[in-house]
């Protein structure tokens, strides 16, 4: 038999670095909010009982305001794990504890994970566990996940419980009209259910949660008389507002219970490293100067003379160790000429091509993963804050658009966890326009044959025209289908941290497997794909001018269209539409279609417009099909790939035009 544990805590708070630790699992770790957007179920590896876990996303409470909230509170109450595994953050201990007397409610098993001890001993606090698990009647045990301190302590205590069934009673206490008032309620809740969850069903209803009340299927008088003991609660209250009265009578007992067992740093208006490293990066006037400096910096140490070597280092293995030692077998045994062709010069040819670049991907991911890890990720979402408003959005919108600098389709599934419909939308439309790791090939391409001696600029200049294009599509959408869009902003900035070296290899081996899987699988299969319709035409007969191929048709016939961008040939037209499958696939095709002579047909001012082309052009299949998941529909998906090519084609257009007025 297996038992399941749900993994429940605040954004930020170590829950799916727990995770990964129990499980051995390879989940994305952020020092951001909102990293983990649906459950992710593993088994823990070093438990004497068949245990799974499930990872739910990171809430503050169990209202049910936003997606996560829902994710969490619907599996809790309709999978009723066997015991939930409470993490909190013990930095924000009283915010923490919030959601904790949330779950007791529910009459779940509990145990709670006080997380960051290093962290609350490094402010000079003091937690009592001991104390504070009696006065909840739960267990705590103080942890360091990353540091994998008290693990195996954690995970006896939970299999105890597991195994011996034991029970809990909490102890809750609330104020005396609040007790009254869930009491009468509990008597309702009763006739519809003999669940022992009336608590918490009484709570919920409290707060006027409508979807319970569907739920349970609560008659009209039922929720006639639930109504008047919410009004009669509400009445006499400085408040007025059963939510919140409910809140306030929450934060009392959490109030009290913290006062008795944690001790605060007397000098805790000192400031701390991040109060002082946040002076300066997120200074009013300093912030942006701050965050383009360490980019830059990134960029130039990834697209310079380091980067530069390893690539070459790449490319000479692939032609000096595989290439040229295949192609010496093939002539030895006189196999034929379209044998040699094929393996040389379309499969190696074209998966090389893109592999060379994998030295200069693992960098930036690396780079990235430092600044997300450590924290600064986070800040640079309260940084564009006022700027996002102007388009909008909020600071939130900010951490799913980073993302997409990685790969658009996770970027798009983080949007989801935005609560305001509008903003979701909006973000998700503008997220493609954030170039993704795999565009970053073709530009390394064409940068290092046309702009050997700028690259990083070349590419840096890239990135910054979508963010331009993202802004100016942004304020159009605004003042057209996104009217009236205003929401709130509220982020937890969590505190600096040095990232482990694991989680930094982990991070950047994640994105570069997925990378590697794309080249032996899709590219691959491109290349092979490209080739054969390269050498036949229509009706299978193979053909000596690749003009008069398939492929050679298809870009002749569409290829018009591009001749105002700079780039009329069929061959890059070509490259355009493989590009959809994966992005990556632009490089092979060019590689197969134009057998190395790319550098005598595009020019300095053509290349630089098809690489403005593909940055903006729609995303690959992948990301679209996400994209339509969270819209909602194939209207808002069409829609957006329409006005994703209308806008790359149209700055192309205006990039090229523009260039060759200023070069005459």
């Amino acid at each position: 038999m297996a038992y399941n544990i749900a993994l429940v805590g605040n954004p930020n708070c170590g829950k799916t670095t727990l995770f990964n630790e129990l499980t051995g699992s390879n989940q994305y770790v952020g020092n951001w909010a909102g990293v983990t957007v649906e459950k992710k179920i593993g088994k823990v590896k070093s438990s004497k009982l068949r245990i799974n876990i499930v990872d739910l996303p990171g809430i503050y409470s169990l209202y049910p305001y936003t997606m996560e909230e829902i994710i969490a509170r619907d599996y809790i109450i309709d999978e009723k794990p066997d015991l939930i595994l409470n993490i909190i953050d013990g930095t924000n201990i009283e915010r923490n504890l919030y959601l904790t007397v949330q779950l007791l409610e529910l009459n779940i098993p509990v145990v709670v994970a006080i997380n960051m001890m290093d962290d609350v001993k490094a402010k000079g606090d003091k937690i009592d566990c001991d104390s504070l698990a009696r006065d909840l009647g739960i267990k705590i045990v103080p942890i360091v996940a990353r540091k994998r301190q008290n693990l195996d302590s954690l995970l006896l205590v939970a299999e105890e419980i597991i195994e011996k069934n034991i029970s809990q009673n909490h102890k809750i206490r609330y104020d005396y009209h609040t007790t009254k008032a869930l009491k009468k309620l509990e008597q309702i809740v009763l006739k519809y259910t003999n669940d022992n969850q009336y608590l918490f069903y009484a709570t919920k209803l409290l707060e006027g949660d409508t979807q319970l009340e569907e739920k349970l299927k609560i008659s009209y008088d039922d929720i006639t008389k639930i109504n008047q003991i919410a009004i009669s609660y509400e009445d006499g209250s400085k408040y007025g507002d059963r939510e919140t009265m409910l809140a306030d009578s929450r934060y009392k007992f959490i109030t009290s219970i913290v006062s008795k067992n944690v001790i605060k740093n007397k000098h805790g208006s000192v400031l701390t490293i991040s109060d002082k490293i946040d002076m300066i990066v997120t200074n009013r006037f300093l912030a942006i100067p701050v965050f383009l400096l360490i980019i830059s910096l990134v960029f130039k140490l990834t697209f310079g003379k380091f980067g530069s070597t390893l690539k070459s280092f790449v490319e000479y293995g692939i032609d000096n160790f595989i290439a040229l030692p295949l192609e010496k077998v093939l002539l030895e045994n006189e196999m034929p000429l379209w044998t040699h062709q094929l393996l040389v010069k379309a499969i190696i040819g074209g998966v090389g091509a893109v592999l060379e670049f994998l030295p200069q991907i693992m960098i930036l991911f690396l780079f990235l993963s430092i600044l997300e890890d450590s924290g600064y990720m986070a800040r640079t979402a309260f940084i564009m804050d006022r700027f996002l408003r102007r388009l909008g959005l909020n600071g939130k919108s900010f951490i799913p658009m980073i993302m997409g600098f990685g790969c658009t389709t996770p970027a798009v599934m983080a949007a989801r966890t935005m609560e305001n419909e509008k903003d979701k939308k909006l973000t998700i439309l503008l997220i493609p326009f954030m170039s993704c790791g795999a565009r970053l090939t073709i530009y390394m391409l064409l940068t290092g044959m046309f702009f050997p001696n700028n690259q990083g600029i070349i590419i840096f200049s890239l990135y910054f025209i979508g963010l331009i294009v993202a802004v100016i599509a942004g304020v159009v959408l605004k003042k057209t289908l996104f009217k009236s869009n205003k929401s709130n902003f509220i982020m937890e900035l969590p505190p600096y941290r040095f990232p482990t070296l694991k989680t930094m290899l982990l991070h950047m081996w994640e994105k570069c497997k997925g990378f590697l899987i794309k080249a032996g699988t899709i590219i691959f299969s491109m290349s092979v794909l490209i080739w054969v319709m390269q050498k036949f035409n229509f009706k299978l007969q193979y053909v000596a001018n690749s003009e008069e191929s398939i492929i050679g048709y298809i870009g002749r016939f569409i290829a018009p269209i591009f001749t105002p961008l700079g780039f009329g040939q069929w061959q890059a037209s070509v490259s355009l539409i493989t590009g959809l499958v994966a992005k990556e696939s632009v490089v092979s095709t060019m590689n197969v279609l134009y057998e190395g002579n790319i550098s005598q047909i595009f020019s300095k001012l053509s290349s630089y417009s098809f690489m403005i082309f593909t940055l903006l052009y729609m995303p690959c299949v992948s990301a679209f099909v996400s994209m339509k998941r969270e819209l909602g529909s194939w209207r808002w998906a069409m829609g957006a790939a329409i006005m994703e090519v209308g806008i790359a084609y149209i700055v192309a257009l205006l990039i090229y035009q523009i260039g060759n007025i200023l070069l005459r």
